[in-house]
């Protein structure tokens, strides 16, 4: 008998954040699963780690909402996450690393920012296969729950060199719209989401900014790219190089 897969699961969105519950329950399908996620929202730290021996970060056991091995919840970023579950709570090197399901697109250069990416990343590092998931923050469900499952035992059997993790994005769109998956998608030069600052107010001569965002267009970004497949309501799927390799 094939022995179950050991699945890590990890996200930026925080422990209590609807997504992980979600890639979680559908993750136990194909292994057994254990869950290490921020307490609260990290997105935004990309592969930010805490490194002062002077820091202390709160790890408890966590009662997850749907069933699996074991969760806790890390008063730290999301790769501090898979760096102390690697390191401290988990007796064995699990098979795979998965990240997510993100409240929000990781396409483009957002990805360099990502939290999400950022566990995937520090997965990879450590030479694990590693995905990240993520989709629109004001998007159903729909099309994660039909096309994640076989997207996962899909891409479980296609291990990337070292230093490579998967990136996975779901486009926003209902699930009749949804035209399918595009392969090899790689990332646009420009961000998904483009950040701008406005001031709210200013007081004794200090400003207080605001930032405020828009999504690009399709007009704006290349054919073959991540946002460009995502703008045309396809699934995103590509793979993403760590910087030290």
């Amino acid at each position: 008998m094939k022995e179950k897969l050991k699945i890590l699961i990890a996200n930026d969105d925080g422990i209590r954040s609807e997504g992980i519950a979600r890639l979680a329950k559908m993750a136990a399908e194909f292994g057994d699963v254990w869950v290490a996620a921020p307490e609260r929202q990290c997105s935004g730290m990309s592969v930010r780690l805490t490194i002062s021996a002077k820091a202390e970060m709160a790890v408890y056991r966590y009662d997850f909402p749907v069933e699996v091995q074991a969760a806790w919840s890390v008063d730290g970023t999301p790769a501090d996450c898979v760096k102390v579950a690697l390191r401290s709570l988990l007796p064995f090197r699990p098979d795979v690393v998965l990240s997510g399901i993100n409240d929000g697109m990781n396409a483009g250069l957002d990805v360099c920012y990502s939290g999400t990416v950022g566990a995937a990343t520090e997965a990879a590092m450590h030479g694990l296969p590693a995905i990240a998931f993520s989709m629109r923050d004001d998007q159903s469900f729909d099309v994660t729950e039909k096309y994640l499952p076989g997207i996962l035992g899909e891409l479980l059997q296609k291990p990337l060199p070292a230093g490579q993790l998967w990136n996975v994005n779901f486009p926003t769109c209902t699930l009749e719209d949804c035209r399918g998956i595009l392969y090899d998608r790689f990332p646009e030069k420009k961000s998904y989401y483009e950040n701008y600052y406005t001031c709210v107010r200013e007081e004794n001569g200090v400003q207080y900014l605001s930032p405020v965002s828009r999504v690009i267009q399709l007009d704006e970004v290349t054919e073959g790219t991540d946002i460009h497949a995502l703008l045309g309501n396809y699934i995103s799927i590509g793979a993403v190089r760590c910087a030290a390799y």
